[in-house]
This record gives C-alpha cells, structure tokens and sequence, in this order.
C-alpha cells in the first residue's frame, strides 16, 4: 500500500489556511482526519492485486535488432473495478537505452469479472535469453488517494537469436555455386572431381577433357564434364576463449566469426555438404551434429544464441581432439581462431600437424579495422607512433597466416564486414579444386 501524491497535495492545500487562521492540533485533525477517511474508503474500494490471475503469450525467439512482442493478459476475479499502473520488468539489455521507462510501463483498467491483455514490446540489445522478472502491480481506488501494491512473477523466456547480416551475401555466392555446378548458361562448367555426364565437343573446350572411348563410339567429339564434390562434412569450429571477447566496432569478435559461419553453413547446406559445429575453450560450449539440409540452419542459429566468449585461455590441445572425435573421416575443418602471435604461437601452431595430417582445415580470423585506420595516420608525433603500432601488428599477423601457408592452411583474415563473405569465396575456390 501506498499514498498518492494526490493525497500529498491535498494535505498541503489544506495545512495553509489551517496556519494562517487555525494554528494547532485542531485545525490540523480538521484537515487530515476527513483525508484519512477518504483514504481508507479509497483503500477499500481498490481492487486487491494479490487475487489478480496473471499469464503471458507472445514471441519466444527473435533475431538481435528485431522487436519482440510479449502480451500480458490480467484477470479480475473481484467484484471492484481495476485501475492500476503495471510495471513489466525484463533485464536492462531487453530494451535500447533510454527506452525502457516507456515501454516496460502501462496504464490498466479491468471491469470486475473481466479481463484485458497489454502489449510489451522488447527489442533486445544482446544475444541469449532473457527472462521476465517480476510485474508490480499499483491498484488506484476510484478517488485516487490510495493504492494497494504488489507483485507477480509470470515467468517468460525470450531467446535473442545471432542476426546474420552476412544473409544478404548469400543469392550471390549461391549463384557462383550455380556456376560450378554447371547449372547456368556459361561457356565452361565449373571443374570438381566427380564425373557428371557427356556432351559434344565445342570450341574452347579443354582438350584434357576429352573422352577418347566415348568419341570411338560416336561421330562426333565427346567431352568428359565434372561437377564439384558433394556430401562432404565441415566442422565449423568456433574458438570461444578470451581472444573472442575482444571488441572489434560495437560488437566481440565472437560475433562476427558466428554471422561468418551461419553464412557458410548456408551455403555448404545448399551444396550438398554435411555441417556440425562445434564451440571450445576449455570445454564444449555447444555442439550441432548430424542435421539435415533444412534443419541444420535453425539449429546453428539456437545454439549459437546462449553461446558468450570465455575470459579463460583456450585449451588448444583439447579443441584439437574434440574436433578429431567430431570429425572421424576427411573433412573440411574452419577453425574460427585468432592470429594473435602470442596466443597463436603457445595455442593453436603446436597442435596443428594432428588437423592437417588428416583434414583440410581453413583458419578464419576477424581483423580490427581500426588497426587499419592506426596505420594510415600521419600529421602528429601521436599518430606517426599509432601507425608504427599498427604496423608492427599488422606484421605479425602476415607472419602468423605465412606460417599457416606453410602447413597448407588455408587462411581468411578480413574485418567483421568483408569476413562471411571472403569466408565463403575461400570455400568456394576449396569445393572448385576439389580439395574438400
């Protein structure tokens, strides 16, 4: 329960007559005896909160920057008419700043017997679940002057799934996909390693391709054409120890290296491969397996959602055999790491041999622009001595893709913006060379 400021003002009109001609303890039970009755009849006639019936409907997924809608429902099982204001409290990151004030609050009124819904709109500002927390309830008596208040818990789950931007990218590189396959108008089909079919012989053919027997039995030149592999497995492999929780833009790298991978996963599934992921620091954080085409999208999405960076070194040792056990036979294996030199050099490179002694393995790594930018600088002592920073950083990290190269590691190193779809091109050129 609680006093209005209504009553508050109406005690302080009535206290300034009462000193100006009627000072002492009568005039003011004058004033406030008649007030405290009003109060307790208001009292009396507000709806009590505690026998309010309280359940929740709406979204339970959204994608990060899409709004959510949760609706309320509130039952009045009393005889007296509800008025109220009703807070419906979610965490702080459930709302852009500034904003939940506005919306988390409503104004109510239930007839006796009935009830009505109000409509919280959440736009998320990080990925996971969020979970309602309480509603507090403020019935008003038909006077205004004094409330009952309580709360409810009405629990409700709201997941915040990965945005993948990077989807924009996703008709291009599903048209070059096309293109290897042979299945649009070009003049050369796309080379692979699995034998597709045979056609006649026209000008600019390769002449390698030519099938001798074939052109025996016929009167014309025969051409051997290939399509690239299909049904291969990747193992999406994020690293999600404390170099992932490094903030490139507004965003974790971790961030960046997920839209890369869902991109990916799009188009591997639409090629005709088999993805997994796997997630690792010092254990696994998540694991998708064994999905078909049109599932294993939405699966990555929700397990990717409760997935946050690790403020512990990864355990590079125990990535390398859990991702043995994940992918028993040849895979492509796209190791989402960084190119750190200390943690690289003391992590992932003494483990190395054991991924590409059996498996292709592609190693993606978000670049910070603004090493970029540090580089460019010029004009003051300050910035020659940013640019020299940069510079060395950005040797280092060339050092670091040359020794990968070295082991036959195919290397994606690009900022959040140009990652998917370099990452996906990379794929591209692998499934064109038959190197899956």
């Amino acid at each position: 329960m609680a006093l209005t400021g209504r009553t508050a003002l109406l005690a302080a009109l009535g206290s300034l007559p009462i000193g100006l001609w009627e000072p002492g303890w009568a005039g003011i039970l004058a004033v406030n005896a008649p007030l405290a009755v009003a109060c307790a009849c208001d009292f009396a006639l507000a709806a009590p909160v505690r026998r309010l019936g309280l359940t929740r409907s709406g979204d339970t997924s959204v994608r990060l920057g899409d709004p959510a809608d949760i609706t309320l429902t509130v039952t009045n099982p009393s005889r007296r008419p509800l008025r109220a204001h009703v807070r419906d409290a979610w965490p702080p990151s459930s709302w852009q700043p500034g904003t939940e004030t506005a919306a988390s609050r409503h104004r109510l009124t239930v007839p006796a017997g009935e009830r009505r819904r109000i409509t919280t709109r959440l736009r998320p500002t990080r990925r996971g679940d969020h979970r309602a927390d309480r509603v507090t309830i403020r019935s008003y008596g038909p006077l205004g002057l004094f409330t009952r208040q309580g709360t409810h818990r009405v629990p409700w789950t709201v997941r915040v799934l990965p945005p993948f931007t990077s989807r924009k990218h996703l008709p291009s590189k599903l048209a070059r996909l096309r293109e290897l396959d042979g299945r649009t108008s070009v003049l050369q089909r796309g080379e692979g390693t699995e034998f597709d079919s045979l056609r006649e012989y026209v000008p600019g053919d390769d002449t390698r391709s030519i099938d001798w027997r074939a052109t025996a039995r016929q009167s014309s030149v025969a051409v051997r054409t290939w399509r690239p592999e299909r049904d291969r497995h990747i193992l999406l492999a994020l690293d999600t120890g404390r170099t992932s929780a490094g903030r490139v833009g507004d965003a974790p790298r971790l961030d960046a290296a997920m839209d890369a991978a869902l991109l990916l996963a799009a188009l591997a599934s639409r090629a005709g491969d088999r993805v997994d992921l796997l997630a690792y620091d010092r254990r696994v954080r998540a694991l998708v397996q064994g999905r078909t085409a049109g599932d294993v999208l939405p699966s990555l999405v929700n397990a990717m959602a409760t997935i946050e960076p690790e403020l512990v070194e990864t355990d590079a040792r125990g990535l390398t055999a859990t991702a043995l056990r994940t992918a028993p036979r040849r895979s492509l294996i796209v190791l989402f790491t960084t190119l750190d030199a200390a943690p690289f050099q003391e992590g992932i490179l003494p483990v190395l041999p054991q991924l590409t002694q059996r498996h292709t393995v592609l190693v993606a790594s978000v670049a910070d622009p603004h090493i970029a930018a540090m580089a460019r600088s010029r004009g003051t002592t300050d910035a020659v001595y940013e640019a020299a920073a940069a510079a060395q950083a950005q040797s280092e990290r060339h050092r670091t893709a040359e020794q990968l190269r070295r082991h036959g590691v195919t290397v994606v190193d690009a900022t959040p913006d140009e990652l998917a779809p370099a990452l996906a091109d990379a794929y591209l050129a692998l499934k064109a060379g038959g190197r899956l």
